[in-house]
């Protein structure tokens, strides 16, 4: 079993989408190991997209993670990573699949609904940015 790291994002949550694009995790096989609904500070989202730092977008980002709160998930299932990333469609919307979660929730390119770990190690980098070790449940590993 695999862990991977999702956001449900400001836009999703504001738009009370949380139920529908958990019961689709849910649904496609992945199960929540641990969730917090969390306003997240300018210094938070920037120490979580550092890798965007130098980008135009870096700071439209940053004020948008900021703007409301936000769904912090862990979930697990076969193949995790892949299996999320295939569920939340291309990171572009109009480039989604139909019937993906950034196509049918997401507003635009910069207000895309969810992001997901890209590997494992991403994974677990983003898994311990936000949780603690006892947060998580190992109960279906």
């Amino acid at each position: 079993m695999e862990k991977t790291f999702s956001i449900i994002k400001p836009n999703a949550v504001l738009d009370n989408n949380i139920g529908h694009i958990i019961a689709r995790f849910e649904k496609e096989g992945l199960r929540v190991a641990a969730i917090k609904l969390a306003s997240l500070s300018k210094e938070k989202a920037e120490g979580f997209y550092i890798e965007h730092k130098e980008r135009p977008f870096f700071g439209e980002l940053v004020t948008f993670m900021t703007s409301a709160p936000v769904a912090l998930m862990v979930l697990e299932g076969e193949n995790a990573v892949e299996r999320n990333r295939e569920i939340m469609g291309a990171t572009n919307p109009a480039d989604a699949a139909e019937n993906t979660l950034r196509k049918l929730y997401a507003k635009s390119l910069g207000e895309n609904a969810v992001h997901g770990s890209d590997s494992l190690t991403s994974a677990e980098r983003e898994i311990n940015y936000f949780f603690e070790p006892t947060e998580v449940s190992d109960r279906w590993s």
